[in-house]
């Protein structure tokens, strides 16, 4: 169980902080839910306490697995499916499992693809969400502003 100010990832979402624990009543069935501020976007989420797991919340991972993180980001890209609509779905799998270096080997791949051979609209929007989720934990892992999570990935993909 998280508490209140845990810094936690939520899948296809993105890092934020647990701001309040509240219990709400939605089509008459009463839960409590996490309340949970992602600051990049300035969006709010209500993850279900009975559905933490089900959703993949984590905590944000500490410094010793952003270095890691970062080594992978400088690694060979890794094999994908030449056929896109095969490669987004691999891809998106792969966001969804919420590990932060699943994440960052889509980021990896697609920064990559874009520079040799571009990419597809919809595999744009994959690389730039992956990106977002990526940045955003980096901000509340190392405690950084977003443009220096910016700079930062930056720098370990080029």
């Amino acid at each position: 169980m998280f508490n209140i100010g845990d810094k936690v990832v939520y899948p296809m979402h993105g890092a934020g902080i647990i701001e309040a624990i509240e219990e709400k009543e939605i089509s008459g069935e009463k839960m409590r839910y996490y309340i949970i501020r992602l600051p990049l976007g300035e969006m709010r989420a209500m993850v279900p306490l009975n559905k933490v797991d089900e959703v993949g919340l984590r905590q944000v991972v500490d410094e010793n697995e952003i270095r890691k993180v970062l080594e992978l980001l400088r690694k060979e890209p890794t094999l994908m499916p030449p056929n896109w609509n095969h490669r987004y779905r691999v891809n998106m799998e792969k966001i969804k499992s919420g590990s932060i270096y699943e994440v960052a080997e889509v980021v990896r791949n697609l920064s990559l693809r874009e520079r040799q051979k571009g990419l597809s609209t919809g595999e744009r929007k994959m690389f730039e969400n992956a990106r977002r989720i990526l940045i955003s934990e980096l901000v509340m892992a190392q405690d950084i502003g977003e443009s220096q999570a910016v700079e930062m990935l930056n720098t370990y993909l080029n």
